[in-house]
């Protein structure tokens, strides 16, 4: 095999000698580690393959659109959003469907209609590591709200969620259900009580893993009618296994799709990838069936943690979600490490004591679960 010797890149002059903003200055830049390990579970990434009729069908959808790339897509992604509103169901007109190249890029727009300079963002910490990221890029100020309740400090109730947005006031508010880190769902108590708490706030659910939750955890979706300002993000990375498309999208009433029109790229949403998003769609049940074996490994996760090491040590918080957080660790930055030279990588989300583990394939589970009993058999030796 010949090696592509990559030319060395040129040293930068350093973003000091750049007009670089200054509330960019002493930042860094989101990133999970990539590393060539053998066990990768560090990222909540769907670890089943895409079925191979799916892939089939999306190969011949892309197909169809090369020919005609010299063409702009459709911009309003009329297609796309009709079999989005399809899927949601709960009576979704495509008008209250949106589309954008992630999840990612569906909260940016929306924090360029609703924040931006002079305007207030609140999120409840510990959650999506982005939120925060995406408002300073947009110029947004970020407010760190607080979770409380249980020994881990994870819960976040109605009554205290209202609370703070009445003190805070902000423009735009983000819940996470389930929510990443932790894997929690909220009730939807919490979600009116911070809609009642404020006349003006746009309010974001995040359910970027509502396919994953338990039975009975209800959806922000159900709340939509009559509430303007009440925004449910979803994507496709998830329970699809779609990560590698980058397809996320919302639900929310149709002014919001307007607003999000006056900040969008023109053509934001390249053909290959609706074409490839419409072929999944059509066959959202034979790529959702993996769900029920992720979610048995995650359950799996939670129930064996704990007798880990000998047991006692360490406790798994019940997920609704693909990943657990376990915590009890006297050094999770050193369990982290000590887990990647048994060649399983897991993600260090800066909690004390506490890692996250994406629910792999059985395989992977047995894994990371050998790994770390062994490591944590190790430290007690």
């Amino acid at each position: 095999m010949t090696t592509v010797q990559q030319p060395t890149a040129p040293p930068g002059v350093g973003l000091d000698a750049l007009p670089l903003r200054d509330d960019l200055r002493g930042r860094e830049p989101y990133g999970a580690p990539q590393l060539d390990v053998r066990v990768r579970l560090n990222t909540n990434e769907n670890s089943h393959d895409v079925p191979e009729a799916v892939a089939v069908a999306v190969v011949e959808a892309l197909a169809g659109e090369v020919r005609h790339l010299n063409r702009y897509p459709d911009r309003e992604l009329t297609a796309l959003r009709a079999a989005l509103a399809g899927y949601l169901g709960h009576d979704l007109h495509p008008a209250q469907l949106w589309a954008a190249n992630g999840s990612n890029e569906v909260l940016q727009q929306l924090l360029q209609a609703f924040g931006g300079p002079g305007r207030t963002a609140l999120g409840f910490t510990p959650s999506y590591s982005m939120h925060p990221i995406i408002a300073t890029g947009t110029g947004s100020r970020w407010v760190d709200g607080y979770r409380a309740g249980t020994a881990d400090g994870f819960d976040l109730g109605a009554a205290s969620a209202a609370d703070q947005v009445r003190a805070v006031d902000p423009d735009v508010v983000f819940l996470c259900s389930p929510n990443n880190p932790t894997g929690t769902a909220l009730g939807l108590d919490v979600v009116e009580a911070v809609l009642a708490a404020s006349d003006r706030a746009l309010v974001v659910v995040d359910e970027a893993y509502a396919e994953f939750a338990r039975p009975g955890t209800p959806s922000a979706l159900t709340l939509l009618p009559g509430r303007p300002r009440l925004v449910v993000t979803r994507t496709m990375s998830k329970a699809f296994a779609f990560a590698g498309v980058r397809l996320g999208y919302l639900a929310a009433d149709p002014s919001v799709c307007d607003a999000l029109r006056l900040v969008r790229l023109p053509y934001h949403l390249s053909s290959l990838t609706q074409a490839a998003a419409l072929a999944a769609l059509r066959h959202a049940d034979l790529l959702l069936s993996t769900v029920d074996a992720v979610i048995a490994q995650r359950d799996r996760l939670v129930a064996e943690l704990p007798a880990l090491g000998g047991g006692g040590r360490v406790h798994a918080v019940p997920s609704d979600a693909n990943f657990v957080l376990f915590g009890g660790l006297a050094d999770a930055p050193a369990t982290w490490r000590a887990l990647l030279a048994h060649d399983v990588l897991v993600r260090d989300v800066g909690l004390a004591g506490h890692l996250r583990v994406t629910a792999g394939t059985a395989e992977e589970t047995t894994a990371f679960l050998t790994a770390l009993d062994a490591v944590l058999s190790e430290e007690t030796a």
